[in-house]
């Protein structure tokens, strides 16, 4: 019975996956890196067949969730509709409730015959003990058998803490955000002020809260990612059998269960595999089906991760949520993927933003990542990719270059780092290269300011030397106009890479490149 009341209770199992005997076969993948290829991988079968009560009820059951999805995105104008009717009242109330009360124990038996279903399955029944053996033992052996199920996330055990070598940031919990006050222009001051503020400030955490982060986050909205299911599914999958994938579960400090997915390319041959690219999808992506395919095809170790409330990871995406599942996600690459920080890259796909006046408020104040500011705090090597017809991130047109918003993240980045060099002079010669919308603006450009790229190897070279000093640098002041000129057009080139594609065209891995360094 005990064995019941588990697949009763069990998670959703979507896949199967074998390694199939040697000689039977071509694998699901092909070539040198794929399973039955050259490299001697296993071979994979995929592959779970629930039974007739099993699969029926599923159905039943995924049913009822979508209906309850929409219901609840629905439910504000169906309580005004109510309302409005006069339907609100005890004497209709309880009826409807009686309703509500039969469908729940209808799907309530539904669940349980799914339940018996699942038991007379021996598939089924040989995953849930291994599940619970997993829960409770927690070796790495029952871990590798567990490897070869997909299913539903929320019951995959913990492999991974954010405080396992101790707790950081002085005992806080949360990792430490910068926070920009929104300050806005002629606002009342004093009491009064701020009273006069209350209305618009709780409109603006009821749509952050509400319509706002499922805008700017459209990924973390249920009804899209059921609507995804299957290729998500296929892309994990593919990830698994095909190149190895190993999938863990991170708990972040604020108790947000983080999905990752792990490609260890180091025991192979090429010059990439020892490097680490930590995949940051935008703000409909998944690791499934995301960035993640342009360094793992360009021969780099990867990991991938989804958004808090992205997939199989919970909670919401909020900047501190965000801010908090990173910092788990590069613990665990350090400390238990044993990376060096050398060798670990950071490559993210752009969020889109919006506007409007309450919006703008919102963003501010509630969903404001300060992508800017955050950045400047970092004194590693960067890169930026800018799409060059994006039709997300520009303020007018996607042909409009000039518009693209990475063009003002570049400037604030270099003006941050070389103050000296990107003065008055320098920032005007680099927002010329960056609003060259065609090849003969680019050569008119290159023609009256060309960069001498030895001489400003050696210019950056000499001032660095062995001390590798922090950001901002001092240097440039010494140099003339035109010297600032060429070393700010050289340093914009190395940090900028134009890419001709639009905002949802992936890097192809030929384009995948390093960020630059001395």
């Amino acid at each position: 019975m005990a064995k019941l009341l588990s697949c009763v209770l069990g998670p959703r199992l979507y896949r199967v996956h074998r390694p199939r005997p040697a000689g039977t076969g071509t694998g699901a993948g092909t070539g040198a890196e794929g399973p039955g290829g050259s490299g001697g991988d296993p071979a994979w079968d995929s592959y779970y067949q629930p039974r007739g009560l099993e699969k029926h009820t599923d159905s039943v059951l995924a049913l009822a969730s979508v209906l309850w999805s929409i219901s609840y995105y629905a439910s504000p104008l169906a309580v005004f509709y109510l309302y409005r009717k006069g339907l609100l009242t005890m004497s209709r109330v309880i009826p409807m409730s009686h309703c509500a009360a039969t469908v729940v124990l209808l799907l309530a038996g539904v669940a349980c015959l799914r339940g018996i279903g699942r038991w007379s399955n021996p598939q089924y029944v040989e995953f849930i003990s291994v599940l619970e053996d997993s829960h409770r033992l927690g070796t790495p052996e029952v871990k590798r058998k567990l490897a070869h199920y997909t299913f539903d996330f929320r019951s995959w055990p913990i492999d991974f803490r954010w405080d396992s070598t101790g707790v950081p940031w002085g005992g806080s919990r949360d990792v430490p955000l910068l926070r920009t006050p929104p300050g806005h222009r002629g606002a009342a001051r004093g009491f009064l002020g701020a009273l006069r503020k209350v209305p618009c400030r709780l409109a603006s955490l009821l749509l952050a809260h509400t319509l706002g982060r499922r805008m700017l986050f459209p990924g973390s909205v249920r009804l899209l990612q059921k609507a995804l299911l299957p290729s998500l599914l296929q892309g994990q999958a593919r990830l698994v059998e095909e190149c190895g994938g190993q999938r863990a579960k991170l708990l972040a400090c604020d108790g947000n269960e983080i999905d990752t997915m792990f490609i260890d390319r180091r025991h192979r041959a090429g010059p990439h595999g020892s490097t680490l690219v930590i995949c940051c999808e935008g703000n409909a992506g998944f690791y499934e089906v995301g960035c993640l395919c342009t360094p793992l095809e360009a021969g780099y170790s990867v990991l991938g991760w989804n958004h808090p409330g992205f997939g199989g990871s919970t909670g919401v995406p909020l900047p501190q949520s965000e801010a908090n599942a990173m910092d788990v996600v590069v613990r665990f690459a350090l400390q238990e993927l044993r990376f060096p920080p050398r060798s670990i890259v950071i490559y993210a796909w752009s969020i889109g933003g919006f506007t409007g006046e309450l919006v703008t408020r919102t963003v501010r104040e509630h969903l404001n990542l300060n992508n800017a500011e955050q950045l400047c705090r970092y004194q590693g090597p960067v890169l930026l990719v800018r799409r060059t017809r994006d039709e997300i991130i520009t303020t007018t047109v996607p042909e409009d270059i000039a518009s693209n918003r990475g063009n003002d993240l570049l400037l604030k980045l270099l003006q941050h780092r070389y103050p000296k060099i990107m003065a008055d002079e320098g920032t005007r010669i680099v927002r010329e290269w960056l609003e060259a919308a065609t090849p003969a603006e680019e050569r008119a450009l290159a023609q009256r300011c060309p960069v001498d790229e030895c001489w400003c190897h050696a210019v950056l070279e000499a001032f660095a030397g062995d001390r590798d000093p922090p950001f901002p640098w001092s240097l440039g002041e010494e140099l003339s106009v035109e010297e600032r000129q060429q070393l700010a057009l050289f340093l914009a080139q190395k940090h900028l890479q134009n890419f001709e594609a639009s905002h949802c065209t992936p890097l192809p891995p030929q384009a995948f490149r390093l960020p630059w360094t001395l």
